[in-house]
């Protein structure tokens, strides 16, 4: 009997040994994917507004990809918000293929990061010694974000109205200058959404819960001091009292027609019990320690939902809506139950004549590049002299093909070609080839010594520069990005006498090649050049194929291949000295991103770019300007229809 209890304790105590052990690995895995969702993992820092990384950095020039956004600070400011960078940069969408396989960490819709270079050329890095500037590939503009004349920070007619008040204006002034430089460095760091913000921030009506947050944040300040004098006991469970109801009422209440009744007593109450709170002798020390603890947490609250915002908006200008994918699947799958006819051999024969108005779009947007080509024949005085190529891939092609054969265009004649069936005679090793669309970039110059500025560039991508294999028997074309609408005939353009030049585009003069001196490293600069656009460029293909550009450029990139921002670096290097300059009047760009355009400007524009991540298509696309590249949307078509796209 003793020999059989004694032999069953262990067996009992091995069992309460597994399932103690089971039971802490059930806790384990509880708590440690909780842990890294808090980002518990990283401890608690100050606040810091920190978010993707920098594509490179000069010493006053600064360079990001086209959807990152800069990272400012100190170590311990990244080191707060890691967890939040890592969550972004997961969730954001991945690099085309064709770009990686190129150079690390460049694409054309990316967020990228690399080394630090040299400083701007010495003659502007000693007028900037403490400036930072910044080129950021994305879309956006700024010019002191309401758009009204400054005058030393103030609008023009405030200043003379106040001209008597010396010392009240310039502290305006003053006021006014920090205000705007935040914006701007907001938009440093966080791109076009901070000029989105600006312009939908909503007016806050609800002044009775504003009230009551202010004062259960001086409520809580007080509390702990007090609650730490026996002598006020009875003032201490009073603000107790009141601190608990009003987080309570406001924990389900956060406008004011759904504040209870008589919260005006409450609020009554409140103000008192914090009168006789500031009456007491307390240590001021530990109030005001508590102070900053709240402030603390009020800037970390505020970081998080700001950056949480930027990341939305981000996620929302990046993605395709399901409208207008629903219209690509749709498309596709209509081709393959009613295939487009063989195209009628006097249209080939179209697409190969150099006598006739050719123009080129790379596009993977069905809606974007039929507006394009809707909006340049109704204002053609002969339609029939126009040839379009839409160059796109292969996920988007058959779409293409069926929406431009059944739609026409009056008299002009719209090619649809995959760019992976395009043969290239270098490609001995049938490299598969990918589209890319062009690449855009934000400029910014933030100086300690004036305002800062920000400059917005597209350039370029890599299949552009396949254009003279495409296209063998041409010799000249007008490259148009697909969110552009032309409100003139473009006739004139074959007429231009580029004196020799490959590219006729828009220049930017506000940004020079000899301003990013350092951010070409030891590559030969001309002080003169200026930095050029994509949108509308006219291109002759004689001379870039005598010139070698397409060789240029792979040259350049292959030599660039472990740096950041190849595009822009390889494209401003490789059509130095080949830009003509176009008059800025053909285009009107920024309109993507810029608000406060006037509207007749716009009208008269002979051609619009909607360059910026606020695309005319998206939701977020500025309303002001949208209208103009809808009229060229035909509501009624039974595809925008079926798909929900109005």
């Amino acid at each position: 009997m003793k020999g059989g209890i004694g032999g069953a304790l262990p067996a009992k105590r091995r069992w309460k040994g597994f399932v103690i052990a089971v039971l802490g690995l059930v806790l384990l895995s509880l708590l440690v994917p909780l842990v890294f969702l808090l980002g518990l993992h990283n401890g608690f820092h100050s606040s810091g507004l920190t978010t993707a990384q920098q594509s490179s950095t000069s010493n006053g020039v600064r360079v990001y990809s086209r959807h990152s956004t800069a990272k400012n600070g100190n170590q311990s400011e990244g080191d707060e918000s890691r967890h939040m960078d890592d969550l972004m940069r997961r969730l954001e969408p991945t690099f085309s293929k064709d770009i990686r396989e190129n150079f690390v960490g460049e694409a054309e819709n990316k967020t990228a990061g690399s080394p630090l270079l040299d400083g701007l050329p010495k003659e502007r890095s000693r007028a900037n010694s403490t400036g930072v500037a910044a080129v950021h590939a994305a879309t956006e503009n700024i010019k002191g974000i309401d758009g009204s004349p400054m005058l030393d920070g103030l609008p023009k007619e405030r200043s003379r109205a106040n001209s008597t008040s010396v010392a009240t204006t310039h502290a305006a002034t003053e006021n006014i200058k920090g205000i705007d430089e935040g914006e701007k460095l907001c938009e440093l760091k966080f791109g076009s959404y901070c000029l989105w913000r600006h312009n939908h921030k909503e007016k806050v009506n609800d002044l009775t819960v504003r009230k009551m947050k202010d004062l259960l944040y001086v409520a809580r300040a007080y509390y702990p001091s007090i609650a730490k004098l026996p002598a006020l006991d009875k003032l201490s469970h009073e603000m107790k009292q009141n601190i608990q109801e009003f987080e309570r009422v406001l924990s389900v209440t956060t406008i004011d027609k759904d504040l209870p009744p008589l919260i005006d007593q409450k609020l009554t109450k409140m103000e008192a019990v914090i009168a006789q709170a500031k009456a007491c002798r307390v240590d001021c020390s530990n109030v005001d320690k508590k102070f900053r603890q709240l402030v603390d947490l009020t800037e970390d609250e505020a970081t998080f939902h700001m950056r949480q915002s930027a990341f939305l908006y981000q996620l929302a200008v990046q993605t395709m809506p399901k409208s207008h994918h629903c219209l690509s699947m749709r498309l596709t799958v209509e081709y393959f139950r009613d295939p487009s006819p063989d195209i009628d051999q006097s249209l080939a024969e179209r697409h190969l004549n150099p006598d006739l108005h050719h123009f080129v779009i790379f596009s993977n947007n069905v809606l974007a590049s039929s507006a394009v080509i809707n909006s340049t024949v109704m204002h053609a005085k002969e339609s029939e002299s126009q040839v379009f190529h839409v160059v796109t891939d292969r996920q988007n092609y058959f779409a293409m093909k069926l929406w431009f054969s059944r739609n026409k265009y009056m008299e002009a004649t719209v090619e649809v070609l995959n760019i992976e069936d395009v043969k290239l005679d270098n490609n001995k090793a049938s490299t598969p080839i990918h589209l890319s669309l062009p690449d855009e970039y934000r400029v910014s110059f933030h100086k300690v010594d004036r305002p800062s500025t920000t400059e917005y560039l597209s350039v370029f991508s890599h299949s552009h520069y396949l254009l003279p294999q495409i296209f063998h028997s041409l010799k000249k074309v007008v490259v148009l990005d697909d969110d552009v609408i032309v409100q003139r005939d473009l006739s004139d353009l074959w007429g231009i006498d580029m004196d020799g030049k490959v590219n006729g585009a828009v220049q930017s003069c506000s940004v020079r090649l000899a301003q990013l001196r350092k951010f070409f490293g030891n590559k030969r600069v001309d002080e003169t050049s200026c930095a050029w656009m994509s949108g509308l460029n006219v291109v002759d293909l004689v001379r870039w194929r005598e010139q070698d550009i397409s060789g240029r450029y792979l040259k350049l990139v292959k030599e660039m291949n472990s740096e950041e921002a190849v595009t822009l670096r390889a494209s401003l290097l490789t059509f130095q000295g080949e830009v003509y300059a176009l008059d800025d009047k053909w285009v009107l760009s920024g309109l993507g991103h810029k608000y406060g355009v006037d509207i007749e400007a716009v009208k008269n524009a002979r051609v619009l770019h909607f360059n910026g991540k606020m695309k005319p298509w998206l939701e977020l696309g500025i309303h002001d300007y949208t209208v103009f590249w809808r009229k060229f949307v035909d509501p009624e078509n039974q595809f925008l229809s079926d798909c929900n796209i109005n």
